[in-house]
């Protein structure tokens, strides 16, 4: 099956044809670091961890993902904090890549820091001003939108209609509302580097465009984010990209994942409903947290509640109960291929909900199944599949007894466990029952089989 892919630009699912063959080149824009990220941010980066895995199966992928640690909002939280910049950038960027591996997210083959490309920004708008795209006015270089007919084609937008969007500052030195910044002026005590118009530092915009270039040349194969990023972000780097490169297309698939909402309702620091990653963790497994982020088709919007969580914690304890107690040797599991449907339905825009439906169907598969053979073999492809979207990471017993509620250890719980089956073996069953009424109370379900006692989290 050809993998397809819906493109926002062309507003329509495609297929997809890399540029070069057998590599492919895919950008997502990473985080602004001077705080934990949210769970809305976490939803590009697990998508599109995905979809990495899914593109390593047929081609040699180049990915990026940006560190932006240049910008006001780092300014302001340095300035409120008192403590310098570089500490705070340094921080979170390695916050954020731990709580994303604790979602199971892969790092990015390149990493590109802001900071560190000031050479290449300043490289590009020195083009932009001299084909005629961009216009220094009292220390800044602002984009000339006017002079870029294809504007507005990427977020569908009409020109007459815009207005400057965020993180573009509305001034008088502008030939238009709508022209964004280059590069800025910096005071004594804001980062700043030489530049010909100035010491100063780059735009948000201009950042992206210059880093993909950079690593991953003029014309990207796949540019990734979340929708809010759509307009101005993704517009203005389309707008400077091409610009830049005598109208050279600068990606040949913008893909979008959907909106993250909180309990129905959109998340906002005045709500007070914003859930943060690296807090979510600290209680829920981040396989659970990563399985909620897919359990929604990526371009839907997902609506994150207990319920939510709570339907992603049962169906990996569907899973790993299939595989629970079946020892597969290591060289059946490295020679297990995915199964076909799951992988027709990844490659069918990333369809996660269709190939959770082809992952369940191949564990009620093993779970029929009374032949050692088949089921070893069975039980390599559910691990297979797993690895593929990031699940089964655990061992399956290591699983079950991390998911305990409350503060009971798991020695207690077998010990409660092997008094009751001493009462069942003594023919005492009001014991055996009040030993598993109380586990009942603690989370615990009692599963008894030909094998002996197992427990898991209820």
């Amino acid at each position: 099956m050809t993998l397809q892919l819906h493109d926002t630009l062309r507003g329509a699912k495609i297929p997809f044809e890399p540029l070069d063959g057998g590599e492919v080149t895919m950008y997502l824009c990473g985080p602004t670091v001077y705080n934990y990220a949210h769970i809305g941010n976490a939803r590009p980066a697990v998508v599109f961890d995905l979809l990495a895995r899914l593109l390593r199966r047929r081609y040699k992928l180049t990915f990026a993902r940006n560190i932006t640690d240049v910008d006001d909002k780092i300014i302001a939280a340095s300035r409120e904090s008192g403590e310098p910049i570089g500490d705070i950038t340094a921080r979170y960027a390695r916050i954020y890549n731990e709580d994303m591996a604790a979602l199971g997210v892969q790092p990015p083959d390149v990493e590109p820091y802001a900071t560190e490309h000031i050479d290449v920004m300043i490289a590009m708008i020195e083009k932009l001003i001299a084909k005629g795209h961009a216009y220094e006015a009292e220390g800044h270089v602002l984009f000339d939108v006017e002079s870029y007919d294809a504007y507005g084609e990427l977020s569908k937008r009409d020109l007459r209609e815009m207005v400057a969007g965020s993180r573009v500052e509305v001034a008088p030195y502008k030939k238009a509302a709508r022209d964004f910044v280059l590069w800025k002026p910096s005071t004594d005590e804001q980062p700043g580097w030489d530049s010909p118009w100035g010491r100063g530092r780059p735009g948000w915009h201009i950042e992206c465009s210059a880093m993909a270039e950079k690593h991953l040349g003029k014309t990207i194969d796949i540019h990734a984010g979340g929708q809010d990023l759509v307009f101005p972000h993704h517009e203005n780097e389309c707008a400077q990209s091409r610009c830049a490169h005598g109208g050279a297309p600068f990606a040949r698939y913008w893909l979008h994942n959907g909106f993250l909402s909180v309990d129905e309702t959109k998340m906002s620091k005045s709500l007070g409903n914003v859930l943060l990653v690296h807090d979510l963790i600290e209680t829920i497994p981040g396989e659970v947290v990563r399985l909620a982020l897919l359990n929604a088709h990526y371009r839907q919007p997902l609506d994150w509640s207990a319920e939510a969580i709570q339907a992603a914690r049962r169906m990996l304890d569907r899973l790993y109960g299939a595989v629970r107690g079946i020892d597969v040797p290591d060289e059946v599991r490295a020679a297990a291929e995915v199964p076909e449907a799951i992988v027709a339905a990844l490659e069918d825009d990333i369809n996660t909900p269709k190939a959770m439906a082809e992952f369940f169907a191949l564990a009620r598969a093993l779970n029929k199944a009374n032949d050692p053979g088949e089921m070893e073999a069975l039980a390599a492809r559910m691990y297979a599949a797993g690895d593929l979207m990031g699940l089964l990471t655990n061992d399956p017993e290591a699983w079950f007894a991390g998911h305990v509620e409350g503060n009971a250890s798991r020695d207690e719980i077998e010990a409660l466990v092997a008094k009751r089956d001493g009462a069942r073996a003594n023919k005492d069953w009001a014991a055996a029952d009040a030993y598993r009424d109380r586990l009942k109370d603690m989370g615990i379900t009692i599963e008894d089989g030909p094998d002996g006692t197992t427990w898991r989290r209820s």
